[in-house]
């Protein structure tokens, strides 16, 4: 029961008042809402305890975003890793087809312009055969061989004489030495075969025989 104090109205009658204790006790009753235990939070704490969680929520929330996405765009190269990868295995594959096809065929042409001369040849036996003469036979050699030189030619492949020439062991094989006085030591001075070049590359030597001085063998 509240404590009253009397107050004394000037020219009324005296009105009982609370104490101050009694006032503060009530005050402590109605603003805490009742007996409180522990620590009693006010609504400003209550504010600021619900925006943290607001804000926490958020930030969570574009963390997880931020994940999806990256593991989006990693999936997505891998995709177009694995695309680039089968696009060159196909190349590789295509253009070892092509290469293999190439050095199948590549004498292909070649040996259709031999083809002629092998008929060239036929001609001229039977020339040689039906008139049993060797003049015949003989121009009939000279045109297959002049028609032969001329199919190595389209393909690239010229003939060389070394008589005369200084020996060279890149464009010359000796096969045997002739003591000379005449010529000059080291000198071409006969020719069993001519030489091939294959776009001015040794396709094959010169087989040769070299002079030598009369004093080398002593």
């Amino acid at each position: 029961m509240l404590a009253t104090l009397p107050t004394q109205i000037p020219g009324g009658p005296a009105h009982p008042r609370p104490s101050p204790a009694s006032a503060g006790i009530a005050l402590g009753s109605v603003s805490g809402g009742g007996n409180c235990a522990g620590r009693c939070y006010n609504s400003s704490d209550m504010d600021e305890s619900k925006v943290g969680s607001s804000e926490a929520a958020e930030s969570s929330a574009a963390g997880t975003e931020t994940v999806e996405e990256l593991r989006r765009q990693l999936e997505e190269k891998q995709d177009r890793l694995l695309r680039a990868l089968a696009d060159a295995e196909n190349f590789k594959r295509r253009t070892q087809r092509e290469r293999d096809e190439s050095v199948r065929y590549a004498n292909e042409s070649l040996l259709r312009d031999l083809i002629p001369v092998l008929d060239n040849f036929d001609r001229a036996l039977g020339a040689a055969r039906a008139a049993g003469g060797a003049e015949s036979l003989v121009g009939g050699v000279e045109l297959i061989q002049r028609e032969l030189l001329k199919v190595l030619e389209r393909a690239g492949v010229t003939r060389y004489s070394a008589l005369g020439q200084t020996f060279d062991p890149t464009r010359h094989e000796a096969i045997a030495r002739v003591v000379s006085v005449d010529a000059k030591p080291g000198t071409v001075v006969a020719e069993t075969m001519p030489g091939y070049l294959l776009n001015n590359r040794v396709l094959r030597a010169a087989l040769v025989s070299v002079a030598a001085a009369p004093d080398e063998d002593n």
